[in-house]
């Protein structure tokens, strides 16, 4: 008996927002398909099978074009009709740019940018070529407040995130008459382990304790991807109301208060 379930897919869905997003899929009746780069991925998966759901993990390295070419030849060969991708991998590199290490910073751009634009070339022709009959048909690209800033010490970061949202709602205009939608969602800072990872756990953002919670932020890209909405700021208040002033501060001044937050304490 075929599925009836729609299928979904997240790269990254191994922890983090990435997993909430499928954990928020599945809660919404959404098979799952998650890659991640360890083995947490097998972990996360068996989590969103007791949600009532079928899971499937595939550990590959999103650095790299072998592993996001695996990744969605492991989802196209399940046979089914793709209803929504979450196109959320990333990582961050925290520091000075005369101190960080050019190759960490090559690694980030691979995933940011040429790994989203790589999955993102697959999703859309395989979702042209299914057409509207299949069912509804939403990308959900995971960008950052930090799109809308820029970002000292993390000055490659922020760029990566910019061409993540500019990307996304290019893209959307060109979908648009073809019944695909295409949203952003702009966490602003959330309760994971990205800044850890990145480095800077001697900076403001190594503290969770003030930051978003990634179940409201996975809740609030996925309503918004099913509303269709072009983009969402994930976060509280606060976060909202900060992307409203960045969209007023000068960029000197948006620097120097994010430079504040993310400058190394030692």
């Amino acid at each position: 008996m075929a599925p009836t379930r729609p299928l979904a897919l997240v790269t990254g869905g191994s922890s983090g927002i990435g997993y909430e997003l499928a954990a928020e899929l599945a809660r919404r009746g959404h098979d799952v398909a998650v890659s991640g780069q360890s083995e947490r991925v097998h972990e996360a998966a068996s989590s969103l099978r007791e949600l009532g759901v079928d899971a499937f993990p595939l550990q590959a390295d999103a650095a790299t074009y072998e592993g996001v070419e695996a990744f969605w030849t492991f989802v196209a060969d399940l046979g089914r009709p793709l209803n929504v991708a979450c196109l959320n991998v990333g990582v961050g590199v925290g520091g000075a740019f005369a101190d960080t290490d050019l190759d960490d910073e090559l690694r980030m751009i691979a995933i940011n940018c040429a790994g989203t634009v790589h999955m993102a070339k697959r999703v859309v022709r395989a979702m042209l070529a299914q057409g509207p009959d299949q069912g509804d048909r939403r990308i959900l690209v995971v960008s950052s407040t930090s799109a809308t800033t820029p970002t000292p010490y993390e000055p490659v970061y922020g760029p990566t995130k910019a061409f993540g949202f500019s990307f996304a709602e290019s893209i959307r205009e060109e979908l648009r008459e073809e019944g695909i939608t295409v949203t952003a969602l702009l966490p602003g800072a959330t309760d994971s382990e990205f800044h850890h990872r990145a480095g800077m756990g001697d900076t403001r953002f190594g503290d969770n304790s003030w930051k978003n919670d990634r179940t409201q932020v996975a809740r609030q890209g996925i309503d918004a991807v099913m509303a269709g909405d072009d983009h969402v700021v994930g976060g509280d208040e606060a976060t909202q109301q900060r992307v409203v002033e960045n969209r007023r501060m000068s960029e000197p001044e948006k620097a120097a208060r994010q430079g504040a937050l993310a400058r190394p304490s030692r």
